[in-house]
Formats: structure tokens, C-alpha cells, sequence
């Protein structure tokens, strides 16, 4: 019998890193262990990871000596970032969440040379920089000159990996279906009574993907091999205009849920956190739409993740979640 190889996972109790701990857990006649790397070998996830046969190992991003170490021995690793991690107030004022992004992906990178994976899959998105700026686009500059710094930063810190020659597959992802609960922005009720879903995509398509599936489609990136490294990989579930969102909601919800699209501008001034940089995100989505949805193959993700989940299935799973959010 072959021995099988590791992959190390990072974040391997988040929702992108457990989807591949998972995957490799579930496919357990397949040709692949995995060591779920995490700051806290203590939390349920992990916990329930190492019942099921994972190796547990505790590693911290910021801390490339930890990283090297968990590292070692594997056949290759997934490394994500987390822009929204929780952060002290110490630590926000130390640096920026996109520097926190690229030193972290830079430890990775460096602890990966070291330990010579074979294969790396970084989760990455693109830089919105260059297209706005060949529109001359009027989206705000935001902190440390980026335009959505959790898309701009993750794309520079792929030069990390190139740099070094670190034999990467670049896996691009898109917005989380999770985002619909997470930030709000699943339909809600007019004063009329109505069910109103306000995207500010226009008559654009989105890229849309459930989290899960990110690291699902790493796990089929592994298994196809090394055909795969140095190739970037866009990701999706679903492509839906607004109106077609609204139709799957109203299907799934079992009343009608009309599309009104806000501007960018009305989200950039709706005063929460963030508002701004999903604003800017949310005008690169509708501008750049022939290209980001152009870049993620459906029936290429397919081949790599045939569990690959549509918006429907998930909205589905998370009816109550959202019949109560109305």
C-alpha cells in the first residue's frame, strides 16, 4: 500500500481550511492525511478534527518558526489569511489588517520553501487596482493606497510565492454565499410588506460561492496534481444577476422578493464599518463583471469539487436563517 502524503492545512478550523480538513476526512480510502493547523488545538473544531483522525498541530501565522515546523514532513499545504480576524485594539493600531495579510502570507511562503512542499494552495483574489485605474474610476483610495484592500493585498502577497518558487496553485474566490447572513444583505421587508433584495451589482452578473467549497475544490486541486501548480483557478458555485438572485430567494422563501439595486455610493455612505470598502468591492464586482465571472469555470470547478454546492442548495440549508432575518 502507498503511504499517503500530508496536507498541512492553515485556518483549519475556519470555514475555508475545515472544508478541506473535512474533505480529507471524508475521502478516508483516499491518498491523503491531514494536519489541521490551528492557534487553538483546544476549540470544538479541532477537537472534533483529531476524533476523526486528523493530526492537530498549533501554529500561528505570525510566527514563521511555528509554521516551518508544522510544515515539515508534508507533501504540501493551504494556506489562507483572515482579513476580518478579531483583533485587540494593540493590535489594530500596530498595523494594517492588509499589512497583517502580507506578512503573514510571506511567513507561509518562506516556511514552505523551507520545508519543500511539493504543493501549495494559496487563497487569493484579484488586485481591483489595475482596473480601476484603467477606467479611471472614480471608487475612493482607501488605507495603505488600496482600492479593497482585502482583495488587493491577498493578490500582491502572491508575489511571496513566485518570488520564491514555491510551486503554487493560486485558487481565487468569490463573494461568500455566507455573506447574505453575515452582512446583512439578504432581503428584507419594505413599509410596503414587501421582500426587497438591494445589491449594488445593477444588471451585472456575480460570482458567488458557499465557503465550504473553497477548501472542497483545494482538495480536488491536490488530487489532480501537479498539472495544477503554477496555474491560478478561479472559483465559483453560482453566476446570478440581481434579478435572478431575487428569484432564487423567492423560490426558496416561497414569496415574491423583488431586486432593487442601490448605487455604490449608497452603500459607501451607509455608515457602518466598512461600508466603504464593500462599496468599492461591490463597483469592482459590477465593472469587472465580464472578466471575474469569465474567470471562474463552472464546469471546471465541477471536475475538481463534484460536491460543489449552487446558491439554491444553500439558501435551502439556511431558510429559517433567513425567513427571520425579513
Amino acid at each position: 500500500m502507498t503511504e499517503k502524503k500530508t496536507i498541512a492545512v492553515v485556518g483549519s478550523t475556519g470555514s475555508q481550511g475545515g472544508g478541506l480538513v473535512r474533505a480529507v476526512l471524508d475521502d478516508w480510502n483516499g491518498p491523503f492525511t491531514v494536519r489541521a493547523l490551528t492557534r487553538d488545538p483546544d476549540s470544538a473544531k479541532a477537537k472534533e478534527f483529531a476524533a476523526r483522525g486528523a493530526e492537530v498541530v498549533r501554529v500561528d501565522l505570525d510566527d514563521e518558526v511555528s509554521l516551518r515546523a508544522a510544515f515539515d514532513g508534508a507533501y504540501g499545504a493551504f494556506v489562507v489569511t483572515n482579513f476580518r480576524e478579531q483583533l485587540t485594539p494593540e493590535q489594530e493600531a500596530a498595523r494594517s489588517r492588509a499589512r497583517m495579510e502580507l506578512d503573514q502570507a510571506g511567513n507561509a511562503a518562506r516556511a514552505a520553501k523551507a520545508a519543500g512542499l511539493k504543493h501549495v494552495v494559496w487563497s487569493t483574489l484579484e488586485d481591483t487596482r489595475p482596473h480601476f485605474a484603467f477606467l479611471g474610476s472614480d471608487a475612493p483610495t482607501l488605507g495603505d493606497g488600496y482600492k479593497v484592500p482585502h482583495l488587493d493585498a491577498k493578490n500582491e502577497a502572491n508575489a511571496h510565492f513566485t518570488a520564491l518558487g514555491v510551486p503554487t496553485t493560486f485558487l481565487e474566490t468569490s463573494f461568500f454565499y455566507e455573506m447574505f447572513i453575515l452582512a446583512g444583505l439578504s432581503p428584507r421587508r419594505g413599509a410596503d410588506g414587501r421582500a426587497v433584495l438591494s445589491l449594488p451589482m445593477g444588471d451585472s452578473t456575480m460570482a458567488l460561492v458557499a465557503a465550504e467549497d473553497i477548501g472542497r475544490t483545494a482538495y480536488g486541486i491536490f488530487r489532480a496534481g501537479a498539472r495544477f501548480v503554477g496555474r491560478t483557478v478561479g472559483l465559483a458555485g453560482t453566476h446570478a444577476t440581481g434579478g435572478q438572485l431575487a428569484e432564487l430567494f423567492a423560490k426558496v422563501l416561497g414569496e415574491p422578493v423583488a431586486y432593487r439595486p442601490m448605487t455604490h455610493d449608497q452603500l459607501r455612505n451607509a455608515g457602518f464599518p466598512e461600508a466603504d470598502e464593500l462599496g468599492n468591492m461591490f463597483q469592482f464586482f459590477t465593472e469587472a463583471a465580464e472578466t471575474f465571472v469569465g474567470n471562474r469555470d463552472l464546469s471546471l470547478i465541477r471536475t475538481l469539487n463534484p460536491r460543489l454546492r449552487t446558491l439554491e442548495d444553500w439558501l435551502v440549508e439556511h431558510r429559517e436563517q433567513l425567513t427571520s432575518a425579513l
